[in-house]
């Protein structure tokens, strides 16, 4: 379905609940029109074919309750037909553990859940620490930067192409190629040109990997990419189609949502100066203001379910088979879980945001993510204590609805 016709499909709908999830206004602010859906109709029916679930409560337990899962392959043919699952990037993504339910997910997340609990994590810090004092260094003598460009995509991606293995004459190759789009994720159908993009991106990406396969094969190292090459090899507990969907998968999760917790982070601190000034005199309120951000403009908007069985949710009525679009960014200001939620409050009390989802798919880097957002962000304002954005009343966001961040953060001191 190209945009037009998505315009037209939605605009045909009688309720004013309705809106165009790419159009700048919305991107510009959701949360508007997510305080509309959740006060007026919580579990809405949209246009689109599928649930739209706005309350905290809801979606907390949607993505803690067994009766909903995942169901791929199923969910993309009912809404694409058979042929989708041909074009290469969603042959790949059937393959990733993020879309899948037990036992395979038990098994794909078996294999990798070491790499990230948080003491593995916890021992990181201090070479998270050096990498973001590298990233300072290289622009301090400049004056200016883009925050987005020159700051939180270098930390995160330096981070992940450690944890698997990338030689590190290869990092800079990945620092200045381009970020992925974020549209593959997003509920609204891709364009032809979109898929063959994004068909192309799999395909170049599958053959990196493939040659990074074969060098640890070679040369095995203490990274990701070796625990799971000698899975693979063993046969039974990873196939190759899983070994490169999933080194895919993980190389995008491990960095583009930590990219836009520190730059929406950032964004909503300089926009608050009253919290911009309390943490600065207070650096120890720096893991709960991460907190906050998360909760205030999270990374990611929303999460997707399937009924597995007829379920009701609230009180509606959603029949197996049926999607359900969890909008994480709802939940975090709901109300009746936050007081005044659109106000940021760095000393907020009892945050607990769903911007990493919940249950059996709860995001394994969560623990990684809130240490680099903690590092980063508080050396930067200590390092560089005359920053100042240059625009921040005119953000430059990326035109993506699931993953929301900046395209741009220009700054200068």
């Amino acid at each position: 379905m190209g945009r037009s016709a998505l315009e037209q499909t939605l605009h045909a709908s009688e309720t004013e609940l309705s809106f165009d999830p790419l159009s700048p206004e919305f991107i510009r602010n959701p949360y508007p029109h997510y305080h509309r859906l959740r006060e007026r109709d919580p579990v809405h029916r949209s246009p689109l074919g599928f649930f739209v679930s706005s309350r905290h409560d809801d979606v907390s337990s949607i993505l803690r309750d067994k009766r909903f899962g995942k169901d791929f392959v199923g969910r993309m043919t009912r809404r694409h037909g058979q042929a989708i699952l041909e074009e290469p990037v969603y042959r790949s993504m059937r393959h990733w553990m993020l879309q899948q339910d037990p036992p395979d997910h038990t098994r794909l997340r078996g294999l990798v859940v070491k790499a990230f609990t948080a003491r593995v994590v916890e021992d990181m810090r201090p070479r998270i620490q050096a990498i973001v004092d590298q990233a300072i260094d290289r622009v301090a003598p400049e004056g200016h930067m883009d925050l987005i460009a020159d700051f939180a995509y270098r930390l995160p991606v330096t981070v992940i192409c450690e944890m698997l293995g990338i030689p590190r004459e290869e990092h800079e190759m990945f620092h200045a190629g381009a970020r992925a789009s974020g549209r593959l994720l997003d509920p609204v159908p891709l364009s032809r040109a979109e898929i063959d993009e994004a068909n192309a991106d799999n395909l170049a990406s599958a053959e990196y990997f493939r040659a990074l396969f074969e060098l640890r094969r070679r040369e095995p190292g203490d990274d990701l990419t070796t625990q799971l090459v000698r899975a693979e090899e063993e046969g039974s507990r990873l196939s190759n189609e899983e070994l490169t969907a999933n080194i895919i998968l993980l190389f995008g999760a491990g960095h583009e949502t930590t990219v836009n917790l520190i730059g929406n982070g950032l964004l909503a601190l300089y926009r608050h100066r009253d919290q911009l000034r309390r943490l600065r005199e207070d650096p120890s309120l720096t893991a709960n203001a991460v907190e906050e951000f998360l909760r205030y403009d999270s990374s990611v908007q929303l999460t997707g379910r399937v009924a597995l069985e007829d379920v009701t949710v609230g009180d509606t009525p959603v029949p197996k088979g049926e999607g359900v679009l969890c909008l994480l960014g709802a939940a975090n200001r709901d109300p009746s879980v936050y007081p005044d939620p659109d106000r940021l409050d760095i000393t907020r009390s009892n945050i607990r945001p769903l911007s990493f989802g919940g249950g059996i798919h709860f995001c394994l880097g969560a623990q990684l993510a809130r240490i680099e957002a903690e590092v980063a962000i508080a050396t930067l304002l200590g390092r560089l204590p005359g920053l100042r954005l240059d625009d921040p009343d005119r953000p430059d966001w990326r035109p993506t609805f699931v993953l929301r961040g900046l395209n741009r953060l220009p700054a200068s001191w």
